[in-house]
């Protein structure tokens, strides 16, 4: 085997350790792009204060063994009689003790321990709808996000294709000019037209990276931005529920109108528990007695009871009785009030949705072709000299302005759909 040959097998096997190299490296520093379903996963696997609101149901969860508890039984252990000095010369210590034990328990009545359990675990179901709100709330703030992201995309897109096309058409009129077909004056307004589209670029080159921060921001995640990216439809429907089925999804799936029904269930038992509180407990006592200083010769050991009943006069809970009884008559003017307000929120939000589907068909069905026509032909024109430099500059500026408004009113759309969603308390709008 020559020495050449050698030289060219060590060659080209250098290459192809560069060339897998560069393909791993290219494999790890590669964008992985979520979609809708996989941000809103990891959201509410990663997302502190979702966390925080699922630590604070637990505790509610653990008041409720505490409310559970009965009261604790009494035990007591006492003696007397144990002579201190000796009498007559003899000192029997202990044999005219007494010694006495008791035991005794609170009865609980009209429910109480019951009550208590009940209240607590209604506080449990309001501390999961007010968790199930927030979570609403933070995705609406996601989806936002996300939407920009999206938005942010398109138009870097459009201003990347912008940017190439009016090169080409510079390329073509350098040509010309060096070929003595236009003035210099000519040329140099057209490169001066150029800044516009330089800054188009780098605002959405910044506009992306702001709305990818914000994503990883809710999302409590670190990765850089270059290796993060998003991806799903950029696009409307022109189909959405009419709005009396979207009243009737919100009145059944809105967790912040279920915990305000879910107030005024617990108002009712909370009254039901000071009516109970007010009743009286009796303590019942029971002891034994070893050697009491009884009268009687065989009392050596002798039992006993007692009912202990306290006399509710001045103190019968009667201010938590009111106040409990007050509470109720604010919490059900609360859920009329968050009823009112859900109604508000899906009639706004469909109007706006409707809205951006009105202006949106027509960019759809005739704005962006015609802008797009004008644009080329007002180019076609202009490079044979048929069309003057303005008329070919308003007709760029044209197509610039409609495509970037039409990518606006798409950002528009799905931002007002994302309020609907949070207004109805679910997806209806994908």
């Amino acid at each position: 085997m020559s020495r050449s040959f050698r030289y060219s097998a060590v060659a080209v096997h250098i290459m192809l350790g560069f060339l897998v190299l560069n393909s791993l490296a290219e494999t790890c520093y590669a964008q992985q792009a979520y979609t809708w379903q996989q941000l809103r996963d990891k959201f509410e696997a990663s997302n502190p204060t979702l966390r925080a609101g699922e630590i604070g149901v637990a505790e509610s969860r653990a008041q409720e063994i505490t409310a559970s508890f009965r009261p604790n039984p009494d035990f007591t252990l006492s003696t007397d009689g144990t002579q201190l000095l000796p009498y007559n010369g003899s000192w029997p210590v202990f044999s005219g003790t007494q010694f006495s034990t008791s035991l005794s328990y609170l009865r609980e009545r009209q429910h109480k321990r019951e009550l208590r359990t009940e209240s607590a675990r209604k506080e449990t179901a309001i501390a999961s709808s007010q968790l199930a709100d927030q979570q609403r709330t933070l995705l609406f703030n996601l989806r936002n996000a996300f939407v920009q992201t999206l938005q942010a995309k398109a138009i870097l897109e459009l201003s990347r294709a912008n940017l190439a096309y009016y090169d080409q058409l510079l390329s073509v009129s350098r040509d010309r000019f060096n070929a003595g077909d236009i003035a210099r004056v000519d040329l140099d307004r057209l490169e001066l037209q150029r800044v516009q589209y330089e800054q188009d670029l780098e605002t959405s080159t910044v506009n992306l990276r702001t709305a990818k921060i914000q994503l990883l921001t809710l999302l409590n995640d670190r990765t850089p931005i270059e290796q993060f990216d998003v991806t799903g439809p950029f696009d409307f429907v022109e189909q959405i529920p009419t709005q009396d089925e979207l009243r009737k999804m919100a009145l059944d799936a809105r967790p912040d109108l279920r915990a305000a029904m879910q107030a005024v269930d617990k108002a009712q038992t909370d009254h039901l528990l000071a009516i109970a509180n007010g009743s009286t407990d009796p303590t019942i006592s029971g002891w034994y007695t070893h050697n009491p200083s009884f009268n009687n010769p065989f009392d050596y050991n002798t039992i006993g009871a007692s009912v202990s009943i306290p006399l509710r006069i001045f103190d019968r809970n009667q201010g938590e009785k009111l106040r409990t009884q007050l509470d109720i008559g604010r919490n059900t003017q609360l859920r009329d009030a968050t009823t009112a307000q859900v109604f508000g929120d899906v009639d706004s939000a469909y109007v706006t949705v409707l809205s951006n589907i009105n202006l949106l068909r027509p960019y759809k069905e005739k704005y962006l072709a015609q802008s797009l026509q004008v644009r080329d032909t007002i180019a076609f024109s202009y490079q044979q000299g048929a069309a003057s430099l303005l008329d070919f500059l308003n007709s760029q500026n044209d197509y610039r302005t409609t495509q970037r408004g039409y990518l606006t009113l798409i950002g528009s759309y799905l931002t007002a759909a994302a309020q609907l969603n949070l207004a109805v308390g679910r997806e209806v709008i994908p």
